[in-house]
Parts: structure tokens; C-alpha cells; sequence
């Protein structure tokens, strides 16, 4: 059962700014900001100011082009196209005057689907969070502040250990930002950052840290748990392309892209 401090949020909005909370810290060191919260931030933003119930956010890029402290941060986004089926809107986060990531994201209007049949990818078979039962806590330097199930190639619990975690259950444990649902399509964009790990994790460990990741989503994800699963990897001279699948409880929904450079092992 989640504690008492699972309802204490990520961010507390101040005016413009997201002031983070001590837990919104990164695993590569404590006081630097975790960059899947930046992803969520965006997301968020986006979302708030573009959003349309007759559009799909298909495409989400987020580039963590720069380390920040545990700082306040503001978002701002503008809109770049507004079509009669596609919109495309750009967001910045900023730590004090200075830019810290960004995103674009692309929506496409919700129309009929077409008659033929697509070969589409296929679901998998790893047993679902409520089959898996209460996610492991985890203690030590870093305690991840959301609900993770690791699973090896077959499905098996499993742990970092030997690079043999492949599929990953995630829980959101924390809303984002006080007094805010966290939406299917912030824990999409949250959830995300995950694919770097998961595709990047080898025997001596996370010897990767991702600079962006692009997620794009044939639907919308249902329930509160997003599974990925590693798809592949490829790197030479330090640097390093991966791809996992997204998936729900109902069955895959998308994709997730992300590219790393080496840096050490936390």
C-alpha cells in the first residue's frame, strides 16, 4: 500500500514557476532535477495550452539538452502550425532565464478508421502489476519515487543485475504537479524517459544517459500502469541509439526512441 508521502507532489506551482519537492531528484545525482519530470513538465504544458478533444497527441519529442539544480522552472510553448488535421505546438522549459529542454509534439484530428487491415504489433505476454502483486521498494542513494516492476525477456521478475531486465511495469506513486490529476498523456510522456534504462542497461550497468527520447502513440493509454519493452539497441564510439514498445494493460500503444551518450554509472 502506497505511504502517506506518495500524495506529496513533484512540483508546487508558485506564479509561473514549478518549485520541485527534494524526491523530483536524479538518480545520476542528488542535486540535480530528474529529466523525466522536465518531459512531464512539457508534456504537461503542451497539453494544457494545445490540447483539443478532437486531436491526438501522436508524437511527443523531448530534448534534455542541459543538466539543472533543483531550481524552480517555468514552461512556456507556442503554437507552429494549426491545420485542419494536424497541430503542431513547440514548449521550452526554462531554469531561471535559461533553457533547459524542450519539446514538439504533433496532434492529428481523431477521424474514422479505415476498413483494411494493418499487420499491427502484437501484444505481449508479461503478467500484468495486479498478476505481479505490490512493486518491490527499492532503498539505497536513490529510491525510485514511482512503482516499477522489472521483467526479463520470458516475463520473469527480475533485477538490474546482468543486464537482464528487459519489460518494465511503471506506476506513477506522485501527481506531478499539487493539486493536479496527472493525465494518460503526462504518464505517457513520464514513463518514457524509462525506455533509456531499459534499452541501455548492460552488464556493468546504466553506462548511458539519454539526450532525448521521442514517444509516439497509436491511442491513448489506459489505466494508471505504462509496461515498456526493450526492442533494441545500437552504439559505437560512446554513442547509442535504443527502441522499446509502450504498452497498457489492453495491449501496445506505441513507441519510444532514444539516443544516449556514455557517462559514468551512477
Amino acid at each position: 500500500m502506497a505511504g502517506t508521502d506518495d500524495a506529496v507532489a513533484f512540483f508546487t506551482a508558485e506564479a509561473e514557476h514549478l518549485v520541485p519537492a527534494a524526491h523530483a531528484n536524479s538518480p545520476w545525482a542528488p542535486e540535480m532535477l530528474h529529466g523525466r519530470l522536465l518531459g512531464g513538465l512539457l508534456a504537461r504544458e503542451l497539453e494544457r495550452a494545445h490540447g483539443d478533444p478532437e486531436l491526438h497527441f501522436t508524437r511527443l519529442t523531448v530534448d534534455l539538452f542541459r543538466n539543472t539544480g533543483m531550481v524552480p522552472v517555468r514552461v512556456d510553448s507556442e503554437r507552429i502550425r494549426d491545420g485542419r488535421r494536424i497541430r503542431v505546438a513547440d514548449a521550452t522549459a526554462y531554469a531561471g532565464d535559461k533553457p533547459v529542454a524542450r519539446a514538439s509534439a504533433v496532434l492529428l484530428r481523431r477521424t474514422g478508421q479505415p476498413a483494411g487491415a494493418v499487420r499491427a504489433t502484437p501484444a505481449w505476454d508479461a503478467p500484468t502489476p495486479d498478476e505481479l502483486g505490490p512493486a518491490p521498494r527499492r532503498h539505497g542513494e536513490w529510491p525510485p519515487p514511482f512503482d516499477a516492476w522489472l521483467l526479463d525477456d520470458a516475463g520473469v521478475p527480475s533485477t538490474w543485475d546482468g543486464g537482464r531486465v528487459r519489460r518494465a511495469w511503471l506506476r506513477e506513486r506522485h501527481p506531478l504537479v499539487d493539486g493536479e490529476p496527472t493525465s494518460p498523456f503526462v504518464r505517457a510522456a513520464l514513463a518514457a524517459d524509462f525506455a533509456s534504462p531499459l534499452a541501455h542497461f548492460g552488464d556493468r550497468g546504466l553506462e548511458f544517459i539519454n539526450a532525448d527520447y521521442t514517444l509516439v502513440l497509436g491511442r491513448s493509454p489506459q489505466g494508471e500502469a505504462i509496461g515498456l519493452e526493450a526492442a533494441g539497441h545500437i552504439s559505437e564510439d560512446g554513442v547509442a541509439v535504443g527502441d522499446c514498445t509502450v504498452h497498457d494493460t489492453s495491449g501496445p500503444l506505441g513507441h519510444c526512441t532514444v539516443t544516449a551518450v556514455a557517462n559514468r554509472t551512477p
